[in-house]
């Protein structure tokens, strides 16, 4: 950036931006958070929480993130049977909820050893159950519009759950959606699947009672 004042050319640096690469990305938009602004309508930011945005379809970013703040909060684990567990690492789905067209992956990593665990990816993949050697085009990625509490590590004899929002899909018979919990230089890696017959069963969240 150059400017001329009195007649002398002044040479201003210009703002750092870091980015990291990352192949496989968690999440492919990012919601800023509302900038600082005085309150009155016409000075509102762009990227308001009440803005409606493309991703979401008819769901404002304010109740998506109400909705996974509640989740959060409650802490439920309305499911029982999918999850896993090996080398002191338990990786659990404890809800799946549907509102308006979206869907909501309660997750929780539970960490028994004393060796931290340092998340370097999740990824959501919908593969056919009869294919045993998986390759890239027999799998279908599915890529989370959001990823509430979204963790990166989980400390010695400590847990952390992440509230993940996808847009509504369904899975055919002869395939299942797979669930994979990368470690970061490490192999203590987690998967676990889930079938069709447990996406429809999501549990239907009530607006009234989002807080």
């Amino acid at each position: 950036l150059w400017e001329t004042y009195h007649r002398k050319v002044v040479r201003r640096p210009l703002p750092s931006l870091h980015v990291k690469y990352a192949d496989e990305p968690l999440i492919l938009n990012v919601e800023m958070k509302d900038f600082i602004h005085d309150g009155s309508e016409v000075n509102r930011p762009n990227n308001a929480l009440e803005i409606y945005l493309k991703e979401l379809g008819s769901e404002s970013p304010k109740l998506v993130h109400l909705i996974n703040s509640s989740i959060y909060k409650e802490n439920k684990r309305h499911v029982k049977h999918i999850g896993s567990k090996a080398f002191g690492i338990q990786y659990l789905l404890k809800g799946i909820y549907t509102h308006n067209g979206l869907l909501y992956f309660h997750t929780q990593i539970r960490n028994t050893s004393n060796v931290p665990f340092n998340v370097d990816f999740v990824t959501f993949k919908i593969v056919d159950k009869k294919v045993m050697k998986r390759t890239a085009v027999q799998e279908q990625v599915i890529f989370p519009l959001r990823a509430y509490n979204y963790v990166t590590e989980v400390a010695g004899k400590k847990d952390g759950r992440t509230v993940f929002t996808f847009d509504k899909f369904t899975i055919p018979e002869d395939k299942m959606l797979v669930v994979e919990l990368n470690e970061k230089s490490g192999g203590r890696h987690q998967s676990f699947t889930v079938e069709c017959e447990d996406i429809v069963r999501a549990r239907v969240i009530n607006e009234l009672k989002v807080r």
